[in-house]
């Protein structure tokens, strides 16, 4: 895709200015640049993979999904970090890989947190005080990544902005964009600004609008959500950092810093 100019891999801060530049100049005929990620850490067989992911241009890593991967208990599955996941993380910061805490254990998410020292961030993930569930932040692990000056991308998948959701019986009738209004302004308000909070959507397949805010049918409609921001009085420079800009600063920071 990158070779037959639809895609630009960006790895590097000089490259994501430039590419930032030329959009800016010209969206309609600029690729769509991409900043490669992997969802659960199995591809990596070891610590002496990361380097190797990383010279492919991956530049962000979860250790985990759903259920228990090779180096952490995801999703549904209470439990810690397993088999030689510190090695990896070791490794991960060395190469100043940015680690994705989405999806991880309870456990393994505080474990993580205290033996990882680089950048992190949580992609898609939202409020367990706002929707209760596993697959939610609590309050105590929002705080820790806001601590580390991380930033939370919230996502749009129906279960995690209703509570006691219902897959494939519940619709959607009830359920608009401002629930995702209410995961970012949540994160705000723990971190007492809008640094922290981004958009993480997480609308990449597995589910249709069925499973989404009736009021989205394309990825368009995630600008409608600018507009309840502003509603609850949040300045236009927050509701930019917040669709973009705190994405940018994390990469900047991690990325000169390296």
């Amino acid at each position: 895709m990158e070779e037959r100019g639809h895609l630009r891999l960006i790895g590097d801060w000089a490259a994501l200015r430039d590419h930032l530049a030329r959009w800016n100049a010209d969206p309609e005929r600029t690729p769509l640049g991409i900043l490669l990620t992997m969802e659960g850490a199995d591809p990596v067989l070891g610590p002496e993979w990361v380097e190797r992911w990383w010279h492919e241009g991956v530049r962000v890593i979860s250790l985990s999904h759903y259920g228990v991967s090779a180096y952490a208990h995801g999703t549904a599955t209470p439990g810690g970090l397993v088999g030689r996941a510190d090695e990896v993380l070791r490794e991960m910061e060395r190469v100043g890989m940015i680690l994705d805490l989405t999806h991880l254990a309870d456990e393994a998410f505080w474990q993580a947190i205290e033996r990882f020292g680089g950048p992190v961030l949580a992609s898609h993930q939202n409020c367990r005080s706002l929707v209760p569930g596993d697959r939610q932040f609590t309050d105590e692990q929002i705080r820790a990544v806001i601590e580390r000056d991380g930033v939370l991308g919230a996502a749009l998948d129906a279960w995690m902005l209703q509570p006691n959701w219902i897959r494939g019986e519940t619709t959607n009738e009830n359920l608009t964009l401002a629930a995702v209004a209410d995961q970012i302004d949540h994160v705000c308000q723990l971190a007492g600004n809008a640094r922290h909070a981004a958009i993480g959507s997480d609308l990449d397949g597995g589910y249709g609008i069925e499973q989404t805010p009736r009021d989205l049918d394309t990825i368009a409609d995630l600008q409608k959500i600018a507009d309840l921001l502003r509603a609850r009085g949040y300045r236009e420079e927050d509701v930019a950092a917040i669709f973009h800009g705190n994405w940018l600063r994390l990469l900047e920071r991690v990325w000169t810093a390296a």
